[in-house]
């Protein structure tokens, strides 16, 4: 599913680590670095600088004596988008908090980040929906489009955080809100008019497809005009997505940015044929 508009979820934040968990942390960094074949020596030096800085500097092994006082925050990135822009911007060392104490780092975790890491997380059923009268559509005669309620139903994600005295969640929720077709052609006609199928009372969209309805017009569809020869229209079918959050010390539902998840599906239009007498 992909936010609807220019927003994107985070692509890199701040979580926090205990000290046991950074030390781990940094000599693992340390060791891979140094023993890689064919590292630059630059990169060893800076590796080795770094772990100077917090294993015999300003913090004394890591802050190993205090592992209860606090906790290091530390930047963490998207793996399916570190190499984007966006997630290079967590770009300031890591930083130790004491307990009690606000990160004064962009995007620390909070519920609100972790409801927006959750909604990164969101998988939405494919969007195939039903299709009448069977068999290949005819010119002229309206297609009906629906999708049941069993298929078209809420989807949650809750995002998770617990440690050393952080404790904080969220639960990212997105309810499917309309259908939109796109017909794959200029040669047709959508029911209604603007493509989009709204939701019924039962939390359905549009109707089954009943026999003797062939001539009606349905309240979610298309009707093609023209065939399409030896090969198939791509009908595509989105469905739009209403976004919120709750979380920890937030029980109001908030919104976050609707989302929009689509698949094709071929049509096959054919002409109506008729028997001259």
């Amino acid at each position: 599913m992909a936010p609807v508009g220019d927003w994107t979820p985070p692509a890199c934040w701040y979580e926090p680590r205990t000290a046991e968990e950074f030390a781990k942390y940094m000599e693992d960094t340390y060791d891979s670095v140094v023993n890689m074949p064919g590292q630059h020596s630059y990169a060893k030096t800076s590796a080795g600088q770094t772990r100077q800085y917090y294993k015999d500097g300003e913090y004394k092994n890591y802050n190993l004596k205090k592992s209860d006082e606090g906790l290091w925050w530390v930047a963490v990135r998207d793996e399916d988008r570190w190499m984007e822009e966006a997630a290079q911007a967590c770009d300031q060392p890591p930083a130790w908090v004491e307990n009690g104490e606000t990160p004064d780092l962009p995007n620390a975790v909070t519920p609100e980040v972790l409801a927006q890491l959750a909604y990164n997380q969101i998988r939405v059923p494919d969007t195939e929906v039903s299709l009448a009268p069977g068999g290949a559509s005819k010119v002229n005669l309206p297609t009906w489009a629906w999708l049941d309620r069993a298929t078209f139903k809420p989807v949650e994600v809750t995002a998770s955080l617990v440690a050393n005295g952080v404790n904080i969640s969220a639960t990212t929720v997105a309810r499917p809100d309309s259908l939109t077709l796109d017909p794959g052609t200029a040669d047709a006609t959508l029911h209604p008019a603007s493509g989009e199928c709204g939701l019924n009372g039962s939390g359905s969209v549009g109707e089954p497809y009943a026999k003797g309805k062939a001539g009606q017009e349905p309240p979610c569809g298309v009707t093609y005009l023209r065939a399409s020869g030896k090969s198939a229209y791509d009908l595509n079918a989105t469905v739009n997505w209403k976004i919120g959050w709750t979380g920890t010390g937030q029980p109001e539902e908030q919104a976050l940015p609707d989302g929009a998840f689509g698949d094709d599906q071929d049509v096959v239009v054919e002409e109506i044929q008729s028997v001259n007498r």
